[in-house]
């Protein structure tokens, strides 16, 4: 049957080409932007800061008793109750919160550091056309993120940190350390600048492997539990933040226990007592391994599971609260 015997006429190359100019480009913008769009860096480095503020707040006495077991060598604690009660019964209450302002501190810039420097390293691992992230460059990212904070900020805060929690007592006159300006300068005078980053190798390989692993399944535990995937528009309830960010704070701990055992130990021990115990890293896993036996590398490691996991559940709850308003308002804007 012809065109022209019902009055119709065959359509046009012009308006063939019209029609799917009309359909065609605005499928392919809305799938370009919402490829291309992701949470900027500073947005998480403001969330991670958030998150490290009210996690120090909540957990910092667990953190004085992991700190109080692992250099405990004489037995003088027996278990996480009772070095709880001995702080609190010698020492007062307050002495459960020492170090909290490097705590805070560090855990503030850490945990900005972190998750921007996370998302700069991530960008760099996309593919340049399809905008994906494989598995091994979020890896990558996780490992570089935990490198990076371990040398900037990790090492020299906790040296800090662990100098005041291992003193005994509270009244200033007996304290060598008067507080954490007056230690590091302390240390410094003393020890040399490099004294504040004394255990630095074991904080890079505990803190790299943990937030390798960490990145990774919080992103496979948000995807798996809640369809959540980031630039989606979609704001996790706090509860599920709190489950995936615990679940993802587990596994660290039990893989990277013996490193931070040995980062304790050196960041203890003061060139001004005399003669150093441990020389470094491999020294100090051999020397703990032979006077204490295999499990005493995994010292405190209960304490650091109460904390961590529960650490990074409420940094996690805070941090995806903002990132996820800012997806809501700009990212999914942008896509409209």
């Amino acid at each position: 049957m012809a065109f022209g015997e019902h009055g119709g006429s065959p359509p046009t190359a012009g308006a063939a080409a019209a029609a799917a100019a009309s359909f065609k480009p605005s499928t392919m913008v809305r799938t370009r932007s919402r490829r291309e769009e992701s949470i900027p860096p500073y947005v998480k480095a403001v969330a991670g800061s958030f998150g490290g503020v009210v996690e120090a707040s909540c957990l910092q006495p667990i953190d004085v008793i992991k700190t109080r077991l692992q250099l405990d060598r004489t037995g003088q604690y027996r278990g996480i109750a009772n070095c709880g009660m001995t702080v609190i019964r010698t020492e007062g209450v307050r002495a459960l919160w020492k170090g909290l302002t490097p705590f805070a501190t560090h855990l503030t810039l850490k945990y900005a550091l972190r998750l921007g420097s996370n998302a700069l390293f991530q960008s760099a691992f996309k593919d340049s056309e399809t905008g994906h992230l494989s598995q091994h460059g979020r890896l990558v990212s996780g490992f570089g993120a935990g490198v990076l904070e371990a040398l900037l900020i990790v090492t020299p805060f906790e040296v800090v940190k662990i100098r005041l929690q291992q003193q005994r007592g509270l009244s200033p006159d007996l304290l060598k350390y008067k507080g954490p300006i007056h230690c590091a300068m302390m240390i410094i005078r003393e020890e040399g600048l490099f004294g504040l980053w004394a255990g630095a190798a074991p904080t890079v390989m505990r803190n790299g492997t943990n937030q390798a692993a960490m990145f990774s399944a919080k992103n496979a535990f948000d995807g798996i539990l809640w369809k959540k995937h980031e630039g989606d528009g979609k704001v996790l309830q706090p509860w599920q933040s709190m489950i995936s960010g615990f679940l993802a704070g587990t596994v660290g701990p039990i893989c990277t226990g013996p490193f931070d055992v040995v980062k304790t130990r050196l960041m203890a021990q003061s060139k001004a007592g005399g003669d150093l115990k441990y020389n470094g890293m491999i020294h100090a896993i051999k020397t703990i391994y032979v006077e204490e036996g295999l499990l005493a590398l995994w010292k405190g490691l209960l304490p650091r599971l109460m904390r961590i996991p529960p650490g990074q559940a409420i940094m996690w709850t805070v941090a995806d609260q903002i990132t996820g308003l800012y997806e809501r308002r700009y990212l999914q804007n942008n896509l409209l």
